[in-house]
């Protein structure tokens, strides 16, 4: 089993062992780029550059496949969250086309990488079925097939679903697809390893500056390159993506039926947060996988009930015999429904950045890997200007910068406080955790079972605000822009790259 961002496991990681890689880094070398972030967008990229000529570095602060890309569902979409109708009023009829082609792109990368390197991560052609459940959903389906079809899917209205719930009207889109995320990622590690591309796992990237070349200072040594790529679901430090990325999390669980009657295509209800339906074969076990009950994160009093909620919503319509998997997962909704790719706002001609996949964050990794790979060739890709992360308008007083937030301010919280009064005022049960006023103050207190109390400023490492507990996962998410904190205070994921401020309890 391989790490991941939480205290919950997800279908894949459950059943993925951890990759061991073959190539060391040198520091004594210049990379042609450095990719920070073992995810399926970092290691898709690295193996379109690495064949290409460029010689490549990816840098993970954990494991591949530690964060978003372990805890996806893993749906294979050219049918978009975000309907073509909406993204052909931001930003044109054709650029809507243009998006489908681009998906329709990455799904053949996708697949080419399946049967040129012989992986085996059940990867599987299916259609997608959309349906509604009452007038106003109909409405919304209407427009959604007519634009989509502008777009150039293949999509119809069709009699029936995959799935046992009811609805009064459904479409259904051919060229979908599915597979599991980390046995592709993995594969396609060892395809980069292969050409020659390396891999630094556990190698924790602090910060950047620029002499002659790139300079990234990582926990395991300084390593060097021409061009930087951030490849972390959201660039670290402080940057105007932060201010045009909500973060949110959608909760997933992986379920065993007792009539054997999994669905084998992909489905989709309406309603908003929606919820939605497949199948996988994992190591000859065959799992229904059932996603939904999204939030802003931070912004849900009790996780534990989201998974209740979906629970029940599973057990509503299918023959439950086990729940196998259960867990949660991050993910960064853009501004304007397109993701950000390309030049980093505010930073160096040779620093990149991908983020804002929203829901489709397996197909739009493609995408990004196929456009940065366009972009740093400098061969002028027609989408760059579409995704283009610059595309945002800068706010009046507003800073951009990529810089490391190593000086945290600690007026209050590098004082001793009473251990004694502390844990009297928290009254928690083991396992648990909240914020609590002390002296006119907020501490972030968690307590484990076995009993012990830690203590912790809640100011957010990356821009201040309080974080809040997260009780499924055990962790502390910041509702603002999305860092998530240990139990203890240890960073997991960004933009934050410090950790939080530790009280002692005297």
């Amino acid at each position: 089993m391989i790490q991941r961002d939480g205290a919950l496991t997800s279908l894949w990681q459950g059943n993925t062992a951890p990759y061991i890689v073959e190539n060391r880094p040198d520091k004594n070398i210049v990379y042609d780029v450095i990719i920070v972030g073992g995810g399926i967008t970092g290691i898709s990229t690295a193996l379109l550059l690495q064949e290409a000529g460029k010689q490549c570095l990816v840098l993970e602060a954990a494991e591949i496949g530690y964060g978003t890309t372990g805890g996806t569902t893993a749906h294979l979409n050219t049918l978009l969250d975000v309907p073509y109708y909406v993204i052909a009023k931001n930003f044109g009829e054709e650029n809507a086309a243009h998006v489908a082609e681009a998906a329709a792109a990455a799904l053949r990368l996708i697949k080419d990488n399946v049967q040129r390197f012989d992986i085996d991560c059940g990867f599987t052609e299916a259609d997608a079925y959309l349906f509604a459940q009452d007038e106003e959903q109909e409405k919304e389906l209407e427009k959604i097939r007519d634009t989509s079809a502008k777009a150039g899917l293949d999509i119809i209205y069709v009699d029936g679903t995959p799935v046992p719930v009811p609805y009064t009207k459904a479409v259904r889109v051919k060229g979908q697809a599915k597979f599991s995320p980390l046995e592709y990622v993995h594969g396609i590690a060892k395809a980069f390893e292969a050409a020659g591309g390396v891999i630094a796992q556990n190698c924790k990237v602090i910060n950047t500056s620029r002499e002659n070349t790139l300079k990234v200072e990582t926990n395991a040594g300084v390593f060097s390159a021409v061009d930087l790529i951030y490849a972390t679901h959201i660039p670290p430090g402080i940057n105007l993506l932060h201010l045009r990325c909500a973060p949110y999390r959608s909760y997933a669980m992986a379920v065993t039926l007792q009539d054997d009657a999994y669905p084998e295509e992909l489905s989709y209800d309406m309603y908003d947060p929606y919820h939605y339906y497949r199948t996988q074969v994992v190591k000859g076990e065959k799992y229904l996988i059932v996603g939904g009950e999204d939030h802003k994160t931070g912004m849900e009093a009790n996780t534990e009930k989201c998974l209740q909620r979906l629970e029940s919503h599973v057990r509503k319509y299918f023959p439950v015999k086990e729940i196998a998997y259960k867990w949660s997962s991050q993910y960064f909704e853009p501004a304007d429904g397109l993701p950000y790719i390309g030049y980093l706002p505010g930073a160096e001609d040779h620093i990149f950045v991908a983020t804002g996949y929203g829901g489709n964050g397996m197909t739009y990794s493609s995408v990004a890997a196929l456009l940065l790979k366009q972009i740093i060739l400098q061969e002028k890709p027609a989408l760059e200007k579409l995704f283009d992360p610059n595309r945002i308008k800068p706010i009046a007083g507003f800073t951009n910068f990529v810089t490391h937030n190593t000086d945290v301010i600690k007026e209050f919280f590098g004082k001793l406080f009473s251990g004694e009064e502390i844990t009297q005022l928290a009254e928690l049960a083991p396992g648990e955790g909240k914020l609590v006023e002390y002296h006119d103050r907020k501490i972030a207190l968690y307590k484990n079972e076995e009993g012990r109390l830690y203590a912790l400023n809640p100011n957010c490492a990356h821009m201040k605000c309080d974080v809040k507990w997260n009780q499924a996962e055990r962790s502390w998410d910041c509702p603002c822009h999305g860092a998530r904190y240990n139990y203890d205070g240890k960073v997991m994921t960004g933009p934050a790259d410090s950790d939080l401020e530790g009280l002692v309890l005297s």
